[in-house]
C-alpha cells in the first residue's frame, strides 16, 4: 500500500530515526532531515527514503528543504531537545533560546512552510512529539518544561484552527525514553546520561515510533489527538520505581 510522503524532522537518531523506519514499513515515501545530514543519508539509504538537511533553527534550511519536497501527506515535528537542569533563578538564557528555537519555533517554521501541501492531499496530518515535560513541571526542568508546554499549547490550538479542513493533529507525549536525549542534555556526559534510567526499563523509541504509527494509519475521519506513553516504573514526570541495582 502506497500512503504518500512522511516528512520526518530530526531523524539523525532516537525516535526521529524509528519514527521514519516504522514509517517506511507501512508504505510511506519517508523524508528525513536533520543537522547531521550523514545520518540521515545512511537512514534514507537503509529504508528506501530521501534524505535532506535540515536545520529547524534556520528559515533558509527550512525553506530549501520544504521546496524541494512536491508532496507531503504526514508531517512528524519531532526535532527538539533539552539543555542543562538550571533552576530558573541560574537560567542559561542562551539553552533557552536553544531549546524554544528548536521545540516550538522550529515546529512552526515546518508546519508554516508545508501546510499548502498537507492540505493540498486531502488528508495531510501533522504530528507534534511533545513529552509529560509539556504536561508537568519539574524541577531542574524549567526551560526544557516551558517549551513543552508551548508545544501543548501550539497543538490545541492548530487543532481548533484547521478545523473543517483535511488536516490532522496528533500530539505524542512520551516519558522516559532511552536515546540520546540525555546525552545531548547532559553535554556528553555518558556516565549521567545512563544514571536517568538506573533502576528502571525506560520506552524505546520503537516504543514512540509505534504510536506515531498507530496515529497517522488510522482512517482518514479518525482524528488521534494525543497519546501519552510512560513506562511502566514512571506514574508521572516526576514519580518513578527503581529497583535496586
Amino acid at each position: 500500500m502506497h500512503r504518500g510522503v512522511a516528512v520526518v524532522t530530526g531523524a539523525s537518531s532516537g525516535i526521529g530515526a524509528a519514527t521514519a523506519r516504522h514509517l517506511a514499513k507501512e508504505g510511506f515515501d519517508v523524508v528525513v532531515g536533520a543537522r547531521r545530514f550523514d545520518r540521515v543519508r545512511e537512514l534514507a539509504d537503509t529504508i528506501g527514503g530521501t534524505a535532506l538537511s535540515l536545520d529547524v533553527d534556520d528559515d533558509e534550511s527550512v525553506d530549501a528543504f520544504c521546496d524541494a519536497i512536491d508532496s507531503c501527506r504526514v508531517l512528524v515535528n519531532n526535532a527538539g531537545g533539552a539543555f542543562g537542569l538550571d533552576p530558573v533563578e541560574k537560567a542559561d538564557l542562551q539553552d533557552w533560546q536553544r531549546m524554544f528555537d528548536t521545540n516550538v519555533l522550529g515546529t512552526v517554521r515546518m508546519r508554516k512552510a508545508l501546510l499548502p501541501k498537507l492540505e493540498a492531499t486531502g488528508d495531510g496530518h501533522v504530528v507534534l512529539m511533545g513529552s509529560v515535560a509539556g504536561l508537568e513541571g519539574y524541577i531542574g526542568g524549567s526551560g526544557y518544561n516551558a517549551a513543552k508546554f508551548a508545544v501543548h499549547a501550539l497543538h490545541q490550538v492548530l487543532r481548533m484552527e484547521l478545523l473543517g479542513r483535511p488536516i490532522r493533529v496528533t500530539e505524542i507525549d512520551p516519558g522516559a525514553c532511552e536515546t540520546e536525549f540525555s546525552l545531548v542534555r547532559f553535554e556528553g556526559d555518558a556516565e549521567r546520561a545512563a544514571k536517568v534510567y538506573d533502576g528502571l526499563t525506560p520506552l524505546t523509541a520503537d516504543d514512540v515510533a509505534e504510536c506515531v504509527t498507530f496515529a497517522v494509519t488510522r482512517p482518514s475521519h479518525v482524528n488521534i489527538d494525543q497519546i501519552v506513553l510512560m513506562p511502566r516504573d514512571q506514574a508521572n514526570a516526576r514519580m518513578f520505581h527503581r529497583r535496586p541495582s
